[in-house]
């Protein structure tokens, strides 16, 4: 590891420490839908705007670490582990994106939001344009984070097959490695000892059949967004990294074309998680478009 890189790591370390002691601590709650335990975080005054964040394909509310902490101040935050994944219940069944929207609906009426800002992340972010297409008057803005949703045919893509999207279940640390390549810009945190714990971690929450259970979901060709998302209503911001090798910036700027008034913003030397990777220029920018009073122009 190189002493740039070393101390852009020590920079952020600090960084999320100031953040945090600045900010008192998320709650960590939970609640039944359909019989099954959602496990969510909420932090924030239940007087302001409410946002929900919805993490992506494999992931958690820890996703959403460095996010909660610079939203708190203004906004009243949710954090859901989405079904089958993180600390919610995992049950054996056939997951897909619009088993996410029925139960992100649910969760919204058993907590009383009536209206939200919604912004996800890769899986995350294709259930909430599905949530918005579905929901407009419960949606107040929309953010996509390297969103999926869209067949390769409307961005220009490669065709998705079953070898490509078994990568996004790593079960050894090779895979790990490979999988992180294409979400990580900063090939340096690509230590052994951070891939280990990803394992680690991975199998610690057990997920593995939920994964499997959405890529089946994608090959069957269910609740794709190709010609839908003219529908979104939503003031809409298309939040990107530059150098993402799992959604790529092409899919970023399908969605920039076909939302009415999208804006697109596009991080330099940031892959596929701009929250984690990228956290000070993505939480600017989140921060200014949902204290906008209006709908921003589409930025090329």
């Amino acid at each position: 590891m190189t002493k740039r890189v070393l101390r852009s790591a020590i920079l952020l370390i600090f960084a999320f420490i100031a953040v945090q002691a600045q900010s008192p601590t998320p709650e960590s709650k939970n609640v039944e839908i359909f019989g099954q335990k959602i496990h969510y975080l909420e932090a924030g005054s239940t007087s302001n705007p409410a946002v929900i964040l919805l993490h992506g394909l494999g992931g958690d509310t820890s996703n959403w670490a460095l996010t909660i902490p610079a939203l708190s101040g203004k906004y009243h935050v949710y954090v859901p582990d989405q079904v089958g994944f993180g600390k919610s219940d995992k049950p054996i069944t056939n997951y897909r994106v619009a088993m996410l929207v029925e139960f992100l609906d649910v969760f919204c009426k058993k907590l009383g939001i009536q209206k939200a800002a919604l912004v996800g992340n890769s899986l995350g972010g294709w259930t909430a344009a599905a949530f918005a297409i579905a929901h407009p008057e419960k949606v107040d803005k929309l953010v996509l984070v390297d969103a999926a949703g869209y067949t390769p045919k409307r961005w220009g893509g490669p065709e998705i097959t079953k070898e490509a999207l078994a990568a996004l279940n790593p079960s050894t640390t090779e895979d790990f490695k490979r999988l992180f390549g294409l979400i990580l810009y900063n090939k340096a945190m690509l230590t052994d000892q951070f891939v280990e714990q990803a394992l680690t971690n991975k199998l610690k929450r057990g997920d593995g059949y939920t994964i499997n259970s959405f890529i089946e979901s994608v090959l069957r060709g269910e609740d794709y967004l190709d010609g839908k998302t003219q529908k979104i209503k939503a003031p809409t911001l298309v939040l990107w990294g530059k150098d993402d090798g799992l959604t790529p910036l092409g899919i970023g700027k399908a969605f920039a074309e076909d939302i009415r008034g999208a804006q697109l913003v596009a991080i330099d030397k940031c892959g596929h998680v701009p929250q984690m990777e990228k956290a000070a220029e993505f939480n600017a920018a989140l921060l200014k478009f949902l204290g906008a009073g209006h709908t921003a122009q589409v930025q090329k």
